[in-house]
């Protein structure tokens, strides 16, 4: 697996450094964002691989954020999963809805969270491809 550059779009600062930690420990490039204008503003900065974001956020959610990208034609087609404590019969399914790639629940496991990613990266490498 080959170096991503990962931003984590977290406000809980003990997450996104457990998220930071796993993905750096595997190779990765991890930039972080602990609000939704951080997020939007490195996303307009930086080149992404992969966007890893929380949900839920005070005064505004991770899925407003998400509808901004996907109606914005320079980042439409950028991968973003939800990572999230919402765990609930049919969350998974409504998020996907929503426009996330992909989902992983809270608490993070660890010892899958790193794994999970990559193959998140190399599924999504493989659209790219085609």
């Amino acid at each position: 697996m080959s170096t991503a550059r990962i931003l984590v779009v977290e406000d809980n600062p003990m997450n996104s450094m457990l998220v930071r930690d796993i993905l750096q420990h595997r190779g990765h490039e991890v930039l972080e964002a602990a609000t939704i204008e951080a997020g939007r503003a490195m996303l307009r900065g930086d080149s992404i691989d992969l966007v890893l974001m929380d949900v839920e956020f005070p005064g505004g959610g991770g899925v407003a954020l998400l509808r901004e990208i996907r109606d914005d034609p320079s980042l439409a087609q950028l991968p973003i999963v939800a990572v999230t404590a919402l765990a609930m019969r049919g969350d998974r399914e409504r998020l996907v809805a929503a426009g996330f790639d992909g989902y992983i629940s809270k608490p993070i496991d660890t010892r899958a969270f790193g794994p999970t990613v990559e193959a998140f990266l190399r599924r999504l490498g493989e659209t790219d491809a085609t």
